[in-house]
């Protein structure tokens, strides 16, 4: 695939990130990814809550609960349980990823990561150039 051609799908599978994140029950922030394999979308996810238990995603003080999913976490847990492989995949996700979810992302055995928004903590997007998984930041 030419760069160009590449990046008209980096943007649209972005998009798809987005508005997946748009799904969250979380306040403080809404967050979408996307896994893509062999240009087909094997798997999304969002941050919330585990399966089973109350949609709401912050305590009374406003804080994010500590058992909150990240939307990494819960796109690479959904192919865990299928028949399905991130081996080789690309993640796209709305905010660059956290350090926990940096290493759930190079155990998937993910290539490549794209993502939209920065975060002020970038120790996880090192940890993943580090271990020589591609990263692409592509801001709004």
């Amino acid at each position: 695939m030419t760069p160009e051609k590449q990046h008209k799908y980096d943007l649209a599978y972005l998009r798809i990130a987005n508005e997946w994140g748009q799904l969250s029950y979380c306040e403080r922030r809404k967050v979408g990814a996307i896994i893509v394999k062999d240009n087909m979308i094997i798997s999304d996810g969002f941050n919330g809550t585990p399966s089973g238990f109350e949609n709401v995603c912050e305590d009374d003080d406003g804080y994010t609960k500590w058992y909150v999913l990240h939307a990494e976490a819960n796109a690479i847990s959904k192919v865990a349980s299928s028949t399905q492989s991130c081996e080789g995949a690309t993640l796209y996700i709305s905010l660059c990823p956290c350090k926990g979810c940096s290493k759930l992302i190079h155990q998937a055995n993910i290539k490549r990561v794209v993502y939209q928004e920065e975060y002020k903590d970038k120790s996880g997007v090192e940890f993943l150039e580090k271990a020589g998984i591609e990263v692409c930041y592509i801001g709004k």
